[in-house]
């Protein structure tokens, strides 16, 4: 009984010393949390849209194929570019 009682006792005051040991020690207040969230928020938005190509107004060529060109192709690319409709192409 006493092995029972003593086992009992130990693990109580153990349970209610977790907290006072998992507790922050420098608590922030809820202003402070609240914007730090925010921010990060905010720059996962800006990561995100920023890796979202972006392209031209599409236009169809001569011979009937549909032109969606980036508007800000690679760096690697060697071959030129060129922006927009030709004379003979129509905007769609």
């Amino acid at each position: 009984m006493k092995r029972h009682l003593a086992a009992g006792l130990i693990a109580i005051v153990s349970l209610t010393a977790l907290p006072a040991i998992a507790a922050p020690q420098d608590p922030k207040d809820p202003q402070t949390l609240a914007s730090d969230g925010i921010q990060s928020l905010l720059q996962a938005m800006e990561l995100m849209l920023l890796a979202i190509p972006q392209f031209e107004a599409p236009f169809v060529n001569e011979n009937g194929d549909i032109i969606i060109r980036r508007k800000n192709p690679s760096k690697q690319r060697n071959d030129p570019v060129k922006p927009g409709p030709k004379s003979k192409e129509k905007a769609i």
